[in-house]
């Protein structure tokens, strides 16, 4: 195949060259006097297949692609947003302007955080901090709070939670704060420590059916035949 590209190759400034029979030129005079003009020069990068997705920038300030969260700018909390994916890159775009470019991640569930992204003053949504969730767990019941501050425990940026808790504050209105509080209960003793495994729970009923009964420990009878440890010494 190279070698035949070669010959090839070797011919064409003849062929490019060789004179027209009824018109004045050569196809290398033409190209240079009527295509060569008109030509764009070459994208300073190759061509990537790139795909369009639109995404919404939730309260911890990240959009999800593919299962993995980007931060862009905390202002943007609320809006939707246009994701730009390439196999390389994740760029976030808003009213057609660019606000947010990640190097793309395939770790699922993982997070990906530009430090200039975060709010300068503690959060962009003030009424949300690690303080009131946890606060707001204890008053639902000590299984709920011990699940919120796992869930912000869990991540290096605690904001990264805020997600996860802000669920579990919907689970309570829609199924009400005991059932919740069972269910986290439920979910601290098997060593479950994701929001979905609470809601699924609920959504199953987990929390409603009642542990089996623990049997009686065996104590021994009294009685005069049993000689007991201190007949050995």
């Amino acid at each position: 195949m190279h070698a035949a590209d070669r010959a090839i190759a070797a011919l064409l400034p003849s062929l490019n060259e060789r004179r027209f029979q009824k018109i004045d030129g050569s196809r290398a005079s033409l190209f240079a006097s009527l295509d060569a003009p008109a030509l764009s020069a070459l994208p300073a990068q190759r061509w990537q297949w790139t795909s369009f997705k639109t995404v919404r920038a939730h309260i911890d300030y990240h959009v999800e692609v593919d299962a993995h969260r980007y931060s862009v700018p905390h202002s943007l909390v609320g809006l939707e947003l246009e994701a730009c994916i390439t196999d390389a890159l994740v760029e976030v775009l808003h009213r057609g302007q660019r606000v947010a470019c990640h190097a793309r991640s395939s770790r699922r569930g993982g997070f990906t955080t530009l430090d200039e992204h975060m709010p300068a003053a503690h959060r962009a949504h003030k009424q949300w901090t690690p303080e009131r969730l946890i606060h707001w767990g204890g008053e639902v019941g000590p299984s709920t709070q011990a699940f919120v501050t796992q869930l912000l425990q869990r991540h290096r940026h605690p904001e990264h939670g805020y997600r996860s808790c802000l669920g579990l504050l919907g689970l309570a209105k829609r199924y009400g704060a005991a059932r919740l509080e069972a269910a986290c209960t439920l979910a601290l003793g098997l060593g479950a420590g994701y929001y979905r495994q609470v809601r699924e729970m609920l959504a199953n009923g987990a929390d409603l059916i009642e542990p089996p009964a623990q049997p009686p420990q065996w104590v021994a009878p009294e009685h005069d035949n049993l000689r007991g440890a201190a007949y050995f010494h």
